[in-house]
């Protein structure tokens, strides 16, 4: 098999993951390209409406040739945009005939070649395209001249015109989501008010794990007013203006704080126990630095895009480490509660047990559900829907988290009827019964 065909099935790989990530954080980028020798480079995607507009400009181009042939046709040489409909038969087209060029698929939307450019020394073009018909496009570079490297500094500038004339940098399917960011910060500051009236009003119950959620509710707050912030000067400005930054930190922070709080709940850490085993210990060590490594692997890809070399890699790193630390977050609440099966064999207190390990399990079964929804049932929407409803799937996403810190907050509230300390103890008996059965077995 030829390199071309080859490369055109990583750029469907390309688009399949794109799918699997946010978008990037600016529609106006300037990057370089040094001594690239790949037939096709994917820039990036973006939903266009009717009124939707694409601008690349490129200088400093040059053109190394290794072959015997020192001057390639530059009509080989091009940029173009194509739809993911349309990918699917340009890949049958290079399927039929291996030294098909991409550049001579009327399947394709040309926009220029290297025969365009400004004769040498400076060999630059600058040219703004309409978008006639509405889609989700992708921008793509494409070298058909065999054995030649390629150098040029690339601007590309996308986005669509709201009816007052004025540019809108955000994709046609993700231009609500400022809204949708600054509603859901309201949410959680509002949360976070509620949260420190309960253990204000609670105060003789509150233990440590319950100030490290307000954190949690807080940082969660932070990070969704920056990204409120990022995406709102995107849609006006085309750049974050250093949003981008505070948005990246904070999300850093939450993730990792996240993954933490759900692992000390699992524990039973500051209100069943004052201390951390030593295993419990080693899935915090595990889990931090794997989210460090995540969030690394994810301000790559929002601050890159697929034309590095490495973006596939990245994404797959993202991919890996997030499968890891879900699942490594599930043990403690398995530790738990067969930790707690074993002890109601023994203490007496047959009743506390069995609130304890209802609630675990409840507990056990929330995490399994957000962790489903967030990292399958949000992709497959991301993945089958429209461009223009993109933004459904992080509503989705938004909607299902705030859920779940309800329902999880909500399960171990300070409160001194909790049921983790209060028990009748008429319901010994009945307790001791039920724990004699498998039904919290795992």
């Amino acid at each position: 098999m030829t390199k071309t065909p080859l490369t055109v099935v990583v750029l469907l790989l390309f688009l399949l993951i794109s799918a699997a990530v946010p978008p990037s954080t600016a529609e106006i980028k300037s990057l370089v390209i040094s001594d690239d020798a790949r037939p096709m480079i994917l820039f990036e995607k973006f939903g266009f409406t009717h009124t939707g507009h694409v601008t690349v400009s490129v200088s400093s181009v040059s053109v190394v040739s290794t072959s015997p042939d020192p001057n390639p046709d530059p009509s080989r040489l091009g940029f173009f945009l194509l739809s993911e409909e349309s990918l699917l038969q340009v890949l049958l087209e290079i399927q039929q005939n291996p030294r098909f060029c991409v550049l001579d698929s009327h399947y394709v939307t040309h926009l220029f070649t290297f025969r365009d450019l400004s004769p040498p020394p400076n060999s630059r073009f600058n040219h703004s395209y309409p978008v006639t018909s509405p889609n989700e496009y992708s921008l793509f570079f494409a070298n058909c001249a065999p054995e030649t490297k390629v150098s040029m500094a690339v601007r590309t500038e996308m986005y669509n015109k709201d009816p007052n004339g004025s540019k809108d940098y955000l994709p046609a399917g993700a231009t609500q989501l400022p809204s949708l960011y600054s509603f859901f910060f309201l949410c959680y500051a509002t949360f976070l008010g509620y949260w420190g009236y309960t253990c204000y009003t609670n105060k003789r119950v509150v233990h440590r794990i319950h100030l490290l959620m307000a954190g949690l509710l807080l940082i969660k707050s932070l990070n969704l007013i920056c990204a409120a912030e990022d995406k709102h000067y995107v849609k006006i400005t085309g750049t974050p203006h250093g949003w981008d930054i505070l948005f990246y930190i904070f999300q850093f922070i939450r993730v990792v704080l996240l993954f933490t709080v759900i692992i000390l709940i699992g524990t039973g850490w500051s209100f069943l126990k004052p201390f951390l085993q030593e295993k419990e210990k080693n899935v915090l060590m595990i889990v931090i630095p794997l989210q460090v490594l995540a969030n690394i692997a994810s301000i790559v890809i929002g601050e890159t895009g697929p034309f590095i070399k490495d973006w596939v890699t990245w994404n797959q790193v993202f991919l890996l480490v997030d499968i890891i630390c879900c699942c490594a977050i599930i043990f403690p609440i398995v530790w738990s509660i067969r930790a707690l099966r074993e002890t109601s064999k023994t203490d007496g207190k047959a009743a506390r047990n069995l609130s304890k390990l209802t609630l675990f399990r409840q507990f056990y079964i929330v995490v399994i559900g957000y962790l489903y929804f967030t990292r399958i049932v949000v992709f497959a929407l991301k993945t089958i829907a429209a461009y223009k409803y993109q933004w459904v799937s992080f509503a989705a996403e938004e909607i299902v988290s705030l859920v779940f810190y309800v329902i999880m907050f909500y399960m171990f509230r300070p409160e001194e009827k909790n049921e983790y300390f209060a028990v009748d103890d008429d319901e010994e008996e009945a307790a001791a019964i039920a724990l004699r059965d498998d039904e919290f077995e795992l």
